[in-house]
């Protein structure tokens, strides 16, 4: 549409132009700016009136606002398609695949469809003042998926007590789809059927856990949440139990044989998929020779085997509070392919030759065979590093000093340097955490992190690279060979800018706009200046919450965080599947071989994000149920903390001792009447002006701990009396929750919220 010059018009011309643009049938949503920009609405005077006069639209009905600012035209009993979303408590709804937009669906509507079913919908004609609900007219789709939760076994009928956050209802289960479970049991169920007619669905079930509250039976049942396997098949494990290591003199004369090289693991104490070790010698012109050697997995695991195809769906290693989940069989996570001392084993290796300065002065990538002298654990390493005594101290030493320099340089280049540490409990026979201590980044950490990232950044730039063919004139660039890429996207700008503005409020100044090596080292320098002061805990965090998350890919955009224009995973082949995908591609290429397949190999570098996020949430899952536990021995008892997220529903605390963190629910200060201030992170009360903003120093009191939820609630404690403020419900005291503790544990029950 083309331009209208406005700015001298009357209201009554202002609000013809706009109507005008909102008829266009092409203009399907829309914000001021896009409405003042196509009518030529140019002064801040006139894009205010337009924004108003869109805001007024909405509250009559004659536009719908799709999101903050975002408004389209309202559907009359429109037909669409798109996933059903349900929650527990009530508010279901559906994200249309035509805009994205989220609909409303009340119960009575929604054909019990299950969350993610793919679903078509009516969409009625919002009445003035309400939103636009939505009727479910089929489900095109279902999404296959289980429910876990505690049964409760009667004389003439069962049902499942669900703990998801997608179900409402409980399931009923007939006596013969049981499979032997029992009152208190947690099982996994799928439902059969959910008539037109009924309130509950009916299900069956699938498994037995054990009973509820057991240990392993609740970090099972956070697996199968996640639609995680938490058991490996048997005939998986047979396969590679025939395998053998293999490690004739034929295949060693195909590889650059290292094992006279000085060569060793840094891992931590508890590892035992030790899946790359590092190798160093000094050259005779005073100049380093330093191996990255990984575990050569895909010369046991071949494409398309029974093995590979279950590696390839789990997609990675599973790491809970206390266990791992290994994408691999244990014969060859912790066996032949583990990179243990005093064995010789086959790997996939990047060397490197480095002067003393830390400056790469050539790099060299093989199929080798190493041997390993020792095996570290990173506290050893660490004792070396800071006494400069012990095995191989010289070994260490160096390369610790040219990780350092190699590290100095990345983050001149822009790599953004977030160090944060990270909560490990120690558990008792039980699997009860008795306490909880702070893993944190040290030299020898660093040291394999560093040369990691070098390895992995090498092989993404010999293969990404683009290169020229022929000489002269004449010559061809050539294309690029389809490839997994690690990418990391530029940082949202409107997070970004928030960044910014709220640092300013603090004497610090950041970049958001210009080259991303500048933008991050202004970041870097936030993250350094506000070490040990009150704000640290709340810019750190924004500075996190800025940032995109890092996918697999075949589109190389670089790493932002890194700072890196090609990166990729190689280095973790026994745990990341990814890793696997690129050693095979690297042989491929390295022999001369064409591209791949671009379209299959994004589709697995999709399903591989996935699966990481999956195992993340899934992490996350065992620490909160554990920091849950934990804290359900210490209810009652009060911490100082500091404020790490800020909702309409309440403030999320964080503990300083413990790194545990709980709710404050907005019901709970009752002091005052609170209203959320989203742009500046902030609850502020309407009578007293009392703030609470993310990063503020609160002490508060453990009120609440539902481990069937995973959810800690807080109150604030008032400083200057230090009683609890005004808690809905009375906290219990140390000695109750004790015993309500101590009862749960034996009966593995817990109280059913089930309707007759």
């Amino acid at each position: 549409m083309a331009k209208k010059q406005t700015s001298s018009k009357p209201a009554r011309d202002l609000r013809a132009a706009v109507d005008e643009y909102i008829s266009n049938p092409n203009n399907t949503s829309f914000n001021y700016k896009q409405v003042a920009y196509a009518i030529g609405a140019e002064s801040m005077a006139l894009q205010r009136q337009i924004a108003l006069y869109l805001a007024e639209l909405a509250f009559d009905g004659e536009l719908v606002e799709t999101s903050p600012g975002k408004f389209r035209k309202p559907r009359r009993n429109v037909v669409a398609t798109g996933t059903f979303v349900r929650r527990s408590n009530g508010k279901n709804s559906v994200v249309t695949d035509q805009d994205n937009e989220t609909i409303f669906v009340a119960e009575r509507n929604s054909m019990h469809a299950l969350n993610g079913d793919k679903v078509a919908i009516e969409v009625a004609a919002a009445r003035r003042g309400k939103d636009p609900e939505a009727v479910v007219t089929e489900i095109l789709e279902k999404n296959d998926q289980t429910f876990i939760g505690t049964l409760k076994v009667d004389k003439h009928f069962a049902y499942l007590n669900t703990d998801s956050k997608f179900l409402a209802t409980d399931i009923f289960i007939p006596k013969g789809k049981l499979r032997g479970g029992k009152t208190g049991d947690k099982a996994v169920v799928r439902i059969t059927e959910w008539p037109d007619d009924a309130k509950n669905p009916r299900g069956e079930v699938l498994d037995i856990l054990g009973q509820t509250g057991a240990n392993d039976a609740e970090m099972h049942a956070i697996l199968a949440e996640f639609g995680l396997p938490y058991k490996y098949p048997e005939a998986v494990e047979k396969a590679a139990n025939r395998i053998d290591a293999g490690i004739t003199d034929e295949v060693v004369a195909k590889r650059l044989d290292m094992r006279g090289v000085p060569t060793f693991t840094i891992d931590p104490k508890d590892a035992k998929d030790f899946d790359d070790a590092l190798s160093i010698r000094k050259l005779p012109d005073g100049n380093y020779e330093v191996g990255v050697h990984i575990a050569d997995v895909t010369h046991y695991v071949h494409p398309d085997t029974i093995i590979d195809r279950e590696a390839r769906e789990r997609a990675t290693s599973v790491y809970l509070v206390d266990r791992v989940v290994p994408m691999l069989p244990e014969h060859l996570s912790n066996g032949i392919c583990s990179l243990r001392p005093d064995e010789d084993k086959l790997a996939f290796s990047c060397i490197f030759k480095l002067d003393p300065k830390g400056r790469i002065l050539d790099t060299k990538i093989a199929r080798t065979v190493i041997r390993s002298v020792r095996r570290f654990t990173y506290e050893e390493a660490q004792e070396v590093i800071e006494t400069g005594k012990g095995d191989y101290s010289e070994e260490i030493l160096t390369l610790d000093r040219l990780a350092k320099k190699l590290r100095a340089e990345r983050y001149a280049n822009g790599s953004v340097d977030f160090d944060r540490a990270e909560v490990r409990f120690e558990t008792d026979e039980n699997g009860h955490p008795t306490s909880v201590y702070f893993k944190e980044s040290k030299d020898a950490n660093k040291l394999i992190e560093e040369f990691m990232l070098l390895a992995n950044r090498v092989v993404a730039t010999t293969i990404g690279r683009v290169g020229t063919e022929g000489k002269g004139p004449k010559a061809k660039k050539k294309k690029a060979k389809a490839f997994v890429y690690r990418v990391h996207d530029m940082p949202d700008p409107g997070k970004l800018n928030d960044l910014a503005t709220l640092s300013r409020a603090f004497g610090y100044k950041i970049k958001t706009e210009g080259a991303p090596r500048d933008v991050n080292a202004s970041i870097n320098r936030l993250l350094a200046d506000v070490k040990g002061k009150g704000e640290e805990n709340f810019l750190t965090t924004l500075a996190l919450r800025s940032m995109a998350k890092a996918i697999y890919t075949t589109e190389n955009i670089g790493h932002y965080g890194l700072g890196f224009d090609y990166y990729t995973h190689f280095t973790s082949p026994i745990r990341r599947y990814p890793d696997m995908m690129v050693h095979r591609l690297l042989e491929k290429y390295l022999n001369g071989a064409r591209s791949v397949n671009v379209e299959k190999l994004e589709e697995e570098c999709k399903h591989s994000s996935e699966m990481e996020q999956l195992a993340a949430n899934a992490e996350r899952a065992s620490i909160k149920y554990k920091q849950v536990e934990y804290m359900a021995d210490h209810q009652g008892e009060q911490y100082d903390g500091v404020i790490t997220g800020v909702t309409e529903w309440g403030l999320y605390v964080e503990l300083d001792d413990n790194k545990c963190e709980g709710l404050v629910p907005v019901r709970d200060l009752a002091d005052d009447y609170y209203d959320y201030d989203e742009k500046n992170y902030t609850l502020v009360g309407r009578r007293h002006n009392t703030r609470y903003r993310l990063g503020d120093k609160v002490r508060v009191q453990v009120a609440r701990c539902n481990l069937d939820k995973k959810q800690l609630d807080f109150v604030i404690v008032d400083p200057a009396t230090g009683k609890p403020m005004s808690a809905s419900k009375p906290v219990p005291s140390v000695a109750e929750v004790t015993k309500s503790t101590r009862n749960r544990r034996k009966t593995g029950t817990r109280k059913s919220s089930h309707k007759h």
